[in-house]
């Protein structure tokens, strides 16, 4: 079984880079507080790790 990791959105995008917006968009991210049971992949993390003031790791499983 692959590692999953559970992302959480918790800052909105307004007043925010288009570059932070579209890596939103990339992990499924559009509206406050969806979370998303993702892959836990070098890319992934290096999403997550691009806007970490807009996500949180919420789990990681397996």
């Amino acid at each position: 079984m692959a590692k999953t990791i559970v992302v959480k959105q918790i800052g909105s995008p307004i007043r925010r880079p288009e570059v932070q917006r579209k890596t939103l968009i990339g992990l499924g991210l559009n509206k406050m507080h969806k979370t998303r049971e993702l892959e836990d992949t070098p890319s992934v993390r290096g999403m997550v790790n691009k806007i970490p003031h807009l996500v949180e790791i919420i789990e990681e499983r397996g």
